[in-house]
């Protein structure tokens, strides 16, 4: 039985208190004999409880008072209305539980509709709110590829060797941050899969770097990355990446691990290689425009980055807190 469609036709609420009246008279008449004295409503409250649930608050008084009326004629004092003073306690306490019934039903009923259509509104400005963040997000990483492009231009444009390298590292870095708005617009807002970003972008590097000599692999177990993080931690593995294949490798094959974990307190994130290692220079005092990058992102993290020689090759490590809005995949 459902309310809306009781409640929708007001005929409908009557036809079911008419019908809850008449199967609690029919069973409070047929066990009479079987009831024992000083209960003349037992069958008559559940049809006034039942009605006030389904039809609301008319149909319920209607369900009480033919119930009143018919326990009064019937099982109150002799039969008939009888006026003594007995008999008019009784009706009191029956209308007064009636009464009681009926207020908190009515009530209790009235504040969870109201309660219903407030969780609805909250959903549907919920979901406007996250349409309109997409749509935002959406706008952003399109403008940023326009600065890409504009960037890829001026480096083709450009004469001097210098200028035209410095163009298209800045096309290609504003290029990734474009990408990756993109890929968080489309996992509307959740956490990011680390590893399938992380692979997506590794492939192209090396792919752009002509490296299919070197081999990447990466792993991060159910770690998934917030959309504060997403955007800095994917630019640092990327720059570390081609570093490494850009020097690490000069001449022969190699391999990249990335690992990233958490442990719930501390996020990390390796990225190590079998080359030919760093300068003591290099790993402590970053001179590159790609490793002062690296160090203002690990920064805006509230992390540290480092760099150190390993046996073989170089290792780099980025440190952060564990953000509570980061999820898991």
């Amino acid at each position: 039985m459902n309310q809306d469609f009781i409640r929708r036709v007001a005929w409908r609420g009557y036809l079911l208190a008419l019908v809850a009246f008449g199967a609690a008279f029919a069973v409070r008449y047929v066990l009479a004999h079987w009831f024992p004295p000083g209960f003349p409503y037992l069958t008559f409250f559940p049809a006034v409880v039942v009605v006030a649930y389904y039809a609301g608050l008319r149909p319920a008084i209607l369900t009480a008072t033919l119930s009143g009326l018919a326990a009064w004629w019937f099982w109150i004092g002799p039969e008939g209305f009888d006026l003594t003073v007995a008999t008019l306690v009784a009706l009191g306490f029956f209308i007064f539980v009636a009464a009681v019934d009926i207020f908190f039903i009515i009530g209790m009923d009235g504040a969870s509709r109201r309660l219903s259509r407030e969780v609805e509104r909250s959903a549907a400005l919920a979901e406007s709110r996250d349409i309109l963040m997409r749509e935002v997000q959406h706008r952003v990483s399109n403008n940023i590829q326009v600065v890409s492009a504009l960037f890829s231009l001026e480096a083709r444009a450009a004469v001097d060797p210098g200028a035209r390298k410095a163009l298209a590292d800045a096309s290609a870095r504003t290029g990734l941050v474009a990408r990756i708005q993109r890929s968080l617009a489309d996992a509307e807002q959740q956490a990011t899969a680390f590893e399938a970003l992380a692979r997506s972008i590794v492939d192209d590097a090396l792919e752009a770097a002509a490296r299919d000599d070197v081999v990447v692999s990466i792993s991060s177990g159910e770690v998934a990355l917030s959309a504060e993080e997403a955007t800095p931690v994917v630019l640092i593995m990327l720059e570390c990446v081609n570093n490494a294949l850009e020097h690490a490798f000069p001449d022969r094959p190699g391999q990249i691990t990335i690992e990233l974990s958490d442990d719930g307190v501390v996020r990390t994130l390796v990225i190590a290689d079998d080359g030919v290692g760093v300068s003591e220079t290099a790993t402590t005092e970053p001179a590159s425009l790609g490793l002062k990058i690296i160090t203002a992102l690990a920064r805006q993290l509230g992390g540290q980055w480092s760099l150190r020689s390993a046996a073989p090759g170089a290792d780099a490590r980025l440190c952060w807190p564990s953000s509570p809005l980061s999820g898991q995949t």
